[in-house]
């Protein structure tokens, strides 16, 4: 569900919609001297599974308002009609009654010759048919999170609450929404089928801990929620894996505490510096710990350092020698095995990767790695992460 696949989804159905009208212009049907006032209504939803009961009805009739479908247009077009431009269309959530939506990063950005572009316009619309317009405030590639903001006035508005994805477990049932090929307040259910799972980003970074179902995502659910039981927000519905371009029941979600964190940055300074070590490294499992003769069976075999980064100006040591190892040709060995930050073992389940994205630039932080048989810990301060880089 990247790029290729939104813009499908648009002009599938898109082009029944034409947004060159939808922008606000001179009333000239107001009597003379009247000014009209307009309020914001929000609606607050509580209640949703209790006792632990999942009843995906009543998630939708009380939480499908929240979910809008999201029209972009790329290239200077003015409508989904207009030859020469370009549209698109996904899914997103309310956030707040101050006209806040969360939505993926590549719902209202595409890839340009000098890097990514912004969608020249962005219009909103909601299930009561309402459909305005909106202002990207800005977008996190490497989370594939986007933030954008509406003129809330005369809007109905219904919030989504954003729950914790470090919670969840796998088997537990979800409920997706939102506007699969255009078909606009859609809902398809099921459960978690893993976590820990790991994306493409819209850099060459990845994404961590993201969130697999069976529930059906197909183009144009990008942007939309995924929720529990409780009708609170656990991931943002961003790809699928497919092989015929259709959902076949491995969809993923990027998991709410990475979304949580880019929306906050986004809200406060419009962007989001990750934390960058300049490592390339290789997990360890624990018949390769026994192969290279360390005492650990899980951690970060660094495989190469990054010149000029911080990884190389704090004194972390790649190896020189290479080995092949159970089908796995040349892993080099030799270097520094890292098996902690700040003191926090690493896990398959959460890897380096995981612990450094988690950062903000100029963190300092504590590697802990295993060098010549020996542990010793070792002081970095994170730099920026560059466009296209690993941890």
């Amino acid at each position: 569900m990247r790029r290729a696949s939104l813009r499908a989804a648009a002009l599938a159905t898109a082009l029944l919609l034409l947004v060159a009208g939808c922008d606000s212009g001179d009333d000239t049907g107001k009597p003379a001297g009247r000014s009209e006032v307009t309020t914001t209504r929000v609606q607050v939803v509580e209640g949703l599974g209790r006792n632990g009961a999942f009843d995906p009805a009543d998630i939708y009739d009380r939480l499908s308002p929240g979910v809008v479908t999201i029209l972009s247009l790329f290239n200077g077009g003015s409508s989904l009609l207009e030859d020469g431009g370009e549209g698109g269309q996904g899914s997103g959530f309310v956030l707040d009654g101050d006209g806040y939506i969360a939505t993926n990063a590549h719902v209202v950005t595409t890839d340009a010759a000098d890097g990514t572009e912004q969608a020249d316009k962005v219009y909103i619309e909601f299930l009561d048919g309402n459909r305005v317009p909106a202002e990207i405030v800005g977008h996190d590639p490497n989370a594939d999170v986007a933030l954008l903001k509406v003129d809330p006035d005369g809007l109905s508005l219904t919030p989504l609450d954003l729950g914790e994805s470090h919670t969840i477990s796998v088997g537990e049932p979800v409920a997706a929404i939102g506007s699969p090929f255009g078909e606009r307040q859609s809902l398809s259910i099921g459960v978690i089928s893993a976590l820990d799972r790991t994306i493409q980003s819209l850099t060459k970074f990845e994404i961590g801990d993201a969130i697999q179902t069976d529930a059906a995502i197909n183009p144009g659910n990008s942007g939309g929620p995924l929720l529990d039981a409780k009708g609170r927000v656990i991931g943002i519905n961003a790809q699928i894996k497919s092989q015929s371009g259709g959902g076949e029941g491995v969809g993923f979600a990027i998991p709410v505490d990475a979304v949580r964190r880019s929306l906050r940055e986004l809200r406060a300074k419009g962007r989001v510096d990750y934390g960058y070590l300049g490592v390339e490294t290789l997990t360890i499992w624990p018949q390769l710990a026994d192969r290279i003769d360390v005492d650990v069976d899980t951690g970060a075999l660094v495989q190469k350092i990054v010149n000029g980064s911080p990884a190389e100006d704090a004194g972390l040591q790649a190896g020189d020698d290479d080995i092949s190892f159970q089908g796995q040709d040349r892993i080099t060995v030799g270097g520094d095995l890292i098996v902690a930050v700040d003191g926090k073992e690493l896990t398959r389940e959460h890897d380096l990767a995981d612990e450094i994205s988690g950062r903000s630039t100029g963190e300092k932080v504590s590697v802990s790695v295993v060098r010549d048989g020996k542990r010793r810990t070792i002081e970095v301060k994170l730099g920026r992460r560059p466009a296209g880089s690993g941890p």
